[in-house]
C-alpha cells in the first residue's frame, strides 16, 4: 500500500472509556467512544468493573468505528494501540484484541504511550486547527498527570516539569467532592466557576521550586476552608457554589500558567501547547488564549473531542510510528507505567 494511503485503526482502553478510531494518514475517519457510567455511583473508577465493561464493549466500538469510516479491516494498514499508562486490565483489554486483530489481518502492529499522544493530537489535520512546528512546550494534564513537556520531535520529547504528588486533575475532582458534587466533579467546578466570581476568595498556590507542581497541600487548604466555614454557617457550600468553585478555579489556573510562563522563560520557546483531560477546562483554554496576547505566544489548544481519552489521539501517534517503521509482536506486554 502506498504511503500516502495509510489506513490505522487505533485502540484505547487506558482507563474507563473504550474507544476506537479509524484514520487515513492524518485525518480522522471516525472517532468512536463508549462511557462506562457504571463508576459514578462509586465516586471514582472501580478498576476490575472498567475491564469487564471493556471486554463488553471492545468488540461493538471497534465495529462501528470501521462502519463510519466506511472502510473494510481488509483495508488497514496497521493496529495501534494504547500499551501504557493505565489501568492495567484496563489496558489488556485494548492491548490483546489489538495484537489478535494485527495477527488476523497480518498487518504491524503499533504500541502507544498514551501521555505521548495527547501531545501529538495537535498533529490530526483538522480545519481551523494550526499544527505547532517543533520544538515547542507541551502542557499535559490529566486525572493522573502533569507536566510539562519539550517537544523537540515526534517522539523525542523530554519531561521538564512534573507533579510532585497529586495531579491537577486530581485537585479539581477532589475539591468537587468535598463540595459535595458528584463524580466527575471537575467539569462541575468549570461549570459553576463560569459564572462566579474567581476573587471571592483566596487559596494559597504552593510554593514549589523550578517547573515541578504540587497540589495536596492546596487540596487540604480547601478542605479546611470548607470545614471551618460549614461549621459556622452550613448552608456555607448552597449559599457560596459558584463562587467557591471560581476561586479554586482560579488558583489552579494560575499555578499552571506560573509554572508554563516560567518554562518559556527558561527555555525560550514562545509555541505553548495544552493536552489531556484538563485542557478541555474553560479556564485553562481561555488563559491559554490570553497569552498569545499578553505574551506574545502562539497557544495551541486541542478540539473537545481530542481531550478527553479518545482513541484519534493514539491514531495519529500510530501514523507517525507507523512511517517510522516502529512497529511491535505479539511479545510486546501492556504497562500501567512506562518511560515517556
Amino acid at each position: 500500500m502506498h504511503p500516502s494511503d495509510t489506513f490505522i485503526l487505533a485502540i484505547e482502553s487506558s482507563c474507563d472509556d473504550t474507544a476506537a478510531a479509524v484514520l487515513h494518514n492524518d485525518k480522522v475517519l471516525s472517532n468512536v467512544v463508549a462511557n462506562q457510567s457504571i463508576h459514578n455511583e462509586y465516586g471514582g473508577v472501580v478498576p476490575e468493573l472498567a475491564s469487564r465493561a471493556h471486554q463488553a464493549n471492545i468488540v461493538p466500538v471497534i465495529d462501528t468505528a470501521l462502519k463510519r469510516a466506511n472502510i473494510d479491516k481488509k483495508q488497514l494498514s496497521g493496529i495501534a494501540f494504547t500499551q501504557g499508562p493505565g489501568l492495567m486490565g484496563s489496558l489488556l483489554v485494548g492491548g490483546s484484541f489489538a495484537k489478535s486483530l494485527s495477527l488476523a489481518l497480518g498487518v504491524p502492529l503499533v504500541a502507544v504511550n498514551h501521555m505521548q499522544a495527547h501531545i501529538l493530537a495537535h498533529f490530526i489535520s483538522e480545519d481551523g486547527f494550526d499544527k505547532p512546528e517543533f520544538p515547542f512546550l507541551a502542557l499535559t494534564i490529566s486525572g493522573g498527570h502533569t507536566q510539562i513537556v519539550k517537544v523537540n520531535s515526534y517522539f523525542d520529547m523530554e519531561i521538564i516539569g512534573e507533579t510532585t504528588d497529586d495531579a491537577v486533575g486530581e485537585a479539581f475532582d477532589k475539591s468537587a467532592k468535598i463540595l459535595g458534587l458528584p463524580y466527575p466533579g471537575g467539569p462541575l467546578v468549570d461549570k459553576y466557576a463560569q459564572v462566579g466570581n474567581p476573587k471571592a476568595f483566596t487559596f494559597t498556590k504552593p510554593k514549589v521550586p523550578g517547573l515541578d507542581f504540587s497540589f495536596s497541600g492546596l487540596k487540604t487548604a480547601i478542605l479546611y476552608f470548607v470545614q471551618k466555614n460549614v461549621a459556622a454557617n452550613p448552608n456555607f457550600i448552597d449559599e457560596n457554589r459558584d463562587d467557591i468553585c471560581a476561586s479554586i478555579q482560579h488558583t489552579i489556573v494560575e499555578i499552571l500558567m506560573d509554572k508554563i510562563k516560567l518554562a518559556v522563560e527558561q527555555t525560550g520557546i514562545k509555541q505553548v501547547a495544552i493536552g489531556g483531560g484538563v485542557s478541555a477546562n474553560s479556564g485553562i483554554r481561555k488563559a491559554m488564549k490570553d497569552a498569545e496576547s499578553l505574551y506574545g505566544w502562539k497557544t495551541f489548544i486541542p478540539k473537545f473531542e481530542y481531550t478527553t481519552d479518545n482513541a484519534a489521539m493514539i491514531g495519529i501517534a500510530g501514523y507517525y510510528k507507523y512511517l517510522d517503521g516502529s512497529f511491535e509482536d505479539a511479545s510486546v506486554v501492556s504497562k500501567a507505567r512506562i518511560e515517556f
